[in-house]
Order: C-alpha cells, then sequence, then structure tokens
C-alpha cells in the first residue's frame, strides 16, 4: 500500500501541483488508513468496500479523534479512490458518498488592535534580526497572507515602489498591497539587514535565517510566540492569528467581504464570511455597553 500512495503522491504532485505541507497531510492521512486496513487483513486499497471505510471513520470517531481531523481524513481517503477510479484500478468507488463528521465552525482567535501595535513593536530594529523580524510581522499582517507564503517569498515577488507583494501558493498567484508601515519596514530590512544575514549565500529568498538560509515556519513561529511573550500577550497566539486579525480589523473598519476574500485567497467567500460574524460580534457589544438603556 506504500507504493500505491507514493504513486497517488507523485499524481498530485503533477497534475494538481499540490504544496509539500498538502502532500505531507495525505501521505499521513493515507498511511493511517494503511495500518487500519491491515490490522483487518486488507492489504490493497482496491480490496477495501464503502462498508469498511465507513468503520474507519467510525474507528476514528471511536479513538476521539477531533472532527476536524476525521473531516480531513475523509478528504484524504475520497481523494484517494478517485485517483484509483479515474486510473481504472478499481471499477467501483467506495469512498464516492463517504461522508465526514459535521464540523462546526469555530470563531478564529484576533488580536486587538492594541495587542497587534504591542506585538509589532517589539523587535529590536538596531539590530539585523530585529530589522527582519519587524519586516515579517508588520508584511504578514498588513497582507494576510499564510506564513507559508511569506517564508517563501522571493526578492522578485516584492514591487516596493508601487507598494505591493505578488504571492505564489498551490500554483496559484496573487497581488496583494502593502501598507505604508510594512513597505518602510521592508525598505529598512533590504537596505540594511538582508545582507549581513545573507551573508555570502547566494539566495534569492527574501527572508532567511541567521544562517543565510530560508526562513522556516518553525523559525517564524519560534520568533512569534517570543515576542508575543515579550508584549504580555498571554492568548494562543499562531502564525495564523495575525491572519484572522487582519481580516476582522478589515471588516471590522468598513471593506467588504469580497475583496478581503481576495486578498487572502479564498476559494469560497463562506470561508471569509465568519469574520462577519465577529464584526457582528462587536456592533451587539457597542450597543450594549453605549446604548443608554443598555
Amino acid at each position: 500500500m506504500e507504493n500505491a500512495i507514493q504513486d497517488f503522491i507523485s499524481y498530485l504532485h503533477t497534475n494538481k501541483q499540490t504544496s509539500q505541507n498538502t502532500e505531507i497531510s495525505y501521505k499521513r492521512d493515507l498511511q493511517k488508513l494503511a495500518s487500519y486496513l491491515q490490522e483487518h487483513g486488507i492489504d490493497k486499497f482496491t480490496d477495501a468496500t464503502r462498508t469498511t471505510l465507513d468503520a474507519f471513520i467510525l474507528h476514528m470517531e471511536k479513538k476521539n479523534f477531533a472532527s476536524s481531523t476525521i473531516s480531513r481524513n475523509v478528504a484524504s481517503v475520497r481523494a484517494l479512490y478517485q485517483y484509483l477510479f479515474r486510473e481504472h484500478l478499481i471499477e467501483d468507488n467506495p469512498a464516492e458518498n463517504l461522508k465526514p463528521p459535521r464540523v462546526e465552525k469555530k470563531v478564529p482567535e484576533i488580536l486587538t488592535v492594541k495587542e497587534v501595535d504591542l506585538l509589532l513593536g517589539q523587535p529590536d530594529v538596531q539590530t539585523a534580526k530585529g530589522l527582519r523580524d519587524k519586516a515579517m510581522l508588520e508584511l504578514l499582517y498588513a497582507t494576510g497572507m499564510r506564513v507559508s507564503e511569506l517564508i517563501h517569498l522571493q526578492l522578485d515577488n516584492v514591487n516596493l515602489s508601487l507598494g505591493y507583494i505578488t504571492c505564489h501558493e498551490n500554483g496559484k498567484e496573487r497581488v496583494i498591497p502593502m501598507n505604508q508601515a510594512s513597505r518602510r519596514a521592508l525598505k529598512q530590512y533590504l537596505d540594511q539587514a538582508r545582507e549581513p544575514l545573507v551573508k555570502k549565500n547566494e539566495t534569492t529568498s527574501l527572508f532567511t535565517n541567521c544562517s543565510g538560509h530560508a526562513m522556516s515556519r518553525q523559525g517564524f513561529w519560534k520568533m512569534l510566540k517570543g515576542y508575543a511573550k515579550s508584549a504580555g500577550i498571554t492568548g494562543d497566539i499562531t502564525p495564523h492569528t495575525l491572519r484572522h486579525s487582519f481580516a476582522a480589523h478589515l471588516i471590522q473598519n468598513g471593506a467588504d467581504v469580497k475583496s478581503v476574500q481576495e486578498m487572502l485567497g479564498h476559494a469560497d467567500i463562506s470561508t471569509t464570511q465568519v469574520y462577519l460574524h465577529l464584526n457582528s460580534n462587536k456592533i451587539r457589544d457597542v450597543y450594549i455597553n453605549s446604548h443608554p438603556r443598555g
């Protein structure tokens, strides 16, 4: 089954231009299915039935996997069997109507504007590392891009004179405007800090670590956690928190959902509309706290 998984991943990479993170997730999910099938005497994905796959989903529910994790596994299993069916390796698709458990959409955690200001004020801009960190944080909050997009930015993705960044993710491209603060921070980093960090490495990566190699997700997360702690932010902050905060703050200040959707790169506008719920909560709180009769 390992060979079947690898063939499927290769197909995704070549035909769907999936990202490395997506491929890792698919492989992990399908290895979980393979282990379950082998434990039940099934040595090939092509021998699994709808009943078997339903039992696998039930098994994960009994093991108290999160609904979101099970849903992702279901998506991976369905994608595998669509591939097997398309390649004529199976006559019927047992996963065609496989359903994940219902997942309640969680309201994303966001920072207040004051917390964002505190966070962005933490890097020591008297050092090359601090200038880099300041530019990364400012850019993440100014554009709402994903961390994977941020760390994969190349020098030629930046247009400082016109004030925009070009992001590439999963074979798709989108252009996002920068605000003045992020443009200033990025220019200062490029003028004063990038060369000392890159040293003699011939890299086109926009942001590098202190060894001159491309910044990693783990490196950025560790940096963000450190600044959040020094800023006194006690919530469970992640790189995605700044993306959520970017979207919520734009909508709270009057941006239309369609424009925010395009900047975030959401395929489905319903994903962006969750920030409207946050805005509704803010309006309700303002009403309760401000109306003379409460």
